[in-house]
């Protein structure tokens, strides 16, 4: 199974319509991205504040394709996929009662945190890319079997 994170919409993530606020889903996106790795024993201390290595969002992009309102029981999985040696992007898809309300991707660039420059990406981010890979290919082939 890919990796998932549940989350309630909270009244501090809608805008005065009454929906997500768009920025706010970005942000619902990361912590589900910092819940997987943590769940992957990444220290997220040491992950965030390692001043040797960072890995910062070089492109953001949201797709919404229902309104979430306050209350509703979001569904997160979170696909991670690398597309270089010093570089991945993570796909997230937000469920609300199995209906997809919105995709989202970030791609996140591994470079050295004093000299800004890029740089392969560590052990440590590449064993979790692996094996949340594999968990999300091993739900699209149960997935695909089920159709069938």
């Amino acid at each position: 199974m890919p990796f998932t994170y549940n989350r309630t919409v909270r009244f501090q993530d809608t805008d005065a319509a009454g929906v997500v606020y768009f920025a706010n889903v970005l942000s619902i996106c990361h912590e589900a991205y910092e819940e997987s790795l943590e769940t992957s024993s990444i220290n997220l201390k040491d992950f965030f504040t390692n001043p040797s290595v960072a890995f910062p969002i070089v492109h953001a992009s949201v797709d919404f394709l229902r309104p979430m309102f306050s209350g509703d029981k979001l569904l997160i999985s979170l696909i991670p996929q690398k597309i270089g040696g010093d570089k991945f992007e993570i796909t997230y898809e937000i469920t609300v009662a199995e209906v997809m309300v919105a995709k989202a991707i970030t791609r996140h660039v591994c470079i050295d945190a004093s000299s800004r420059s890029k740089q392969e990406l560590s052990d440590e981010i590449v064993q979790w890319l692996e094996t949340n890979r594999k968990d999300a290919e091993s739900a699209e082939r149960r997935k695909s079997r089920e159709i069938m």
